[in-house]
């Protein structure tokens, strides 16, 4: 049986705070504060739930650490949902911004591209 090769993600911030406020309240969520891996490593890390090696899908977490910029240009992640437009419809409440509004990918369902309180581009995706 083949397996999906993407185990980790991590999403970098500048305002912790802030970026929380925001996946808490478009995903109805709740992130787990994580320890840095070492001391020497200034960083402060929130996952998001089932982020372990046990559960379905690729864990990952919000990092914010020195000379980690956040912004649009990199990789996209997508978030699971029952209705994508559902998702989308707490961005804006919570200080992100719409990019495409919720469309049809054809078989493969409904999608959205948003923008997070951090200028990250990230998905939402709904059959």
């Amino acid at each position: 049986m083949k397996s999906n090769p993407v185990v980790w993600f991590e999403i970098y911030v500048q305002d912790m705070e802030r970026a929380k406020a925001f996946y808490e309240a478009v995903l109805a969520i709740k992130l787990e504060k994580m320890p840095a891996p070492t001391a020497e490593i200034n960083m402060e890390m929130w996952s998001f739930p089932g982020a372990g090696m046990s559960t379905y899908g690729a864990g990952g977490m919000l990092v914010k650490m020195e000379g980690a910029p956040s912004g649009f240009g990199g990789t996209l992640v997508y978030f699971a949902c029952v209705d994508c437009a559902v998702e989308a419809a707490r961005v804006a409440e919570n200080g992100g911004s719409i990019f495409k509004e919720k469309m049809s990918i054809g078989e493969h369902g409904f999608i959205v591209l948003a923008r997070d309180t951090e200028g990250n581009m990230i998905g939402f995706h709904s059959m």
